[in-house]
């Protein structure tokens, strides 16, 4: 089987020493290349025409995001971040997620040959998972919804109505995931029930992943907090390295940010949001899996399947990686298996059914 070919892009040589390195130490994949530059970057791409690139994001001549840009509209291909544990690396980060990056390995200010060291596997484990990404064509989602002249259609969601606060909406993804979520959550109306999301990421990144949404988006979006309560309107994001479940109190549900154990490998762990739905919400849940490598929270869907609930999961069509809904499917957990652009619709179709009204009331 053919090795999966690599060239990495950052200005410092160290970086670039230490990432061939660990590339090359693997069986599966070979550093074909490393670039101090994006616009030797380029001539590389050319030449070698790899796999997958590694790309920092601030360099000489011209800015990381700037290349990634260009790079997505003329030819889109797997790109995994390396990004700084900033501030301004975390927001950085989230526009390169935007612009079609797959993934991102947050490396430390310090000590970065032995942070790095300690990152090989994740390193290796998101240079496999992109390189068999579905990669799409910067714009191509926006020139296919634009009505004449180019303008865009925006049609703002429709009101759920009234409904019952018991209800709730849970969402679970990892790769490819920031994105799905953003247009998710982008087609819900402002009276939508609670949601409670778990998506796989690192400390320091969900602060400014809950703000760029909360910002887009017409109901409010936050990190979750210990022990606030869950209200109808707003989102709740589990901290990155912190585990999200759902209790009760009294007549009210709330949230419950802790740390503990990875799950499936993860902190935050789908299966333990959706076990939490299971047990708490049962029958008034609505579950649904995105996109993402991996297991992580498939059987715990099919429990939520099993106490009442109705999930929907993205389609393989429209995932950038098919593996947890895949995964949930297999387990038996869906009701239904939509493309990403329909899952909003469905939910708000499925809230009024339930609540009693017609669905072609606005």
């Amino acid at each position: 089987m053919a090795r999966i070919s690599v060239v990495v892009v950052d200005d410092s040589a160290l970086v670039r020493s230490m990432l061939s390195e660990i590339i090359n130490r693997q069986s599966d994949m070979v550093c074909v290349g490393a670039a101090a530059d994006p616009l030797v970057a380029r001539e590389m791409i050319r030449e070698l025409n790899p796999d997958v690139i590694t790309l920092d994001v601030e360099m000489p001549r011209m800015d990381g995001l700037d290349f990634l840009e260009r790079l997505m509209r003329m030819r889109p291909m797997p790109v995994v971040m390396v990004s700084t544990l900033t501030e301004r690396g975390a927001e950085v980060t989230m526009r390169a997620l935007e612009l079609g990056a797959i993934d991102f390995v947050a490396k430390p200010r310090i000590g970065v040959a032995d942070g790095l060291q300690r990152l090989a596997s994740d390193i290796t484990d998101k240079i496999r998972i992109a390189a068999k990404a579905q990669v799409r064509r910067l714009g191509a989602d926006k020139e296919s919804h634009q009505g004449a002249g180019g303008a865009a259609v925006t049609r703002p969601p429709a009101s759920v109505g009234r409904l019952s606060t018991e209800k709730l909406i849970f969402i679970g993804a990892s790769t490819g995931g920031t994105e799905a979520t953003r247009e998710l959550l982008t087609g819900l109306p402002a009276d939508c029930p609670a949601i409670m999301i778990t998506q796989h990421m690192p400390p320091g990144f969900t602060t400014s992943y809950a703000a760029r949404l909360d910002g887009l988006c017409r109901i409010n979006v936050r990190e979750a907090v210990d022990a606030e309560r869950v209200l109808p309107g707003h989102a709740y994001i589990a901290p990155g390295g912190l585990h999200l479940s759902v209790e009760r109190s009294g007549a009210n549900y709330i949230a419950r940010v802790f740390d503990g154990e990875p799950v499936n490998r993860h902190k935050p762990s789908v299966q333990v949001l959706f076990e939490s739905a299971a047990r708490i919400v049962g029958p008034n849940a609505l579950g649904v899996m995105l996109t993402g490598m991996g297991a992580d929270g498939a059987a715990a869907m099919r429990k939520m399947r099993d106490a009442g609930s109705w999930n929907l999961v993205q389609d393989e069509a429209s995932c950038v990686v098919f593996g947890m809904p895949k995964e949930a499917i297999a387990a038996g957990a869906a009701h239904e298996v939509l493309p990403l652009k329909a899952i909003a619709g469905r939910l708000i179709e499925r809230l009024r059914s339930t609540s009693g009204m017609s669905s072609n009331r606005v």
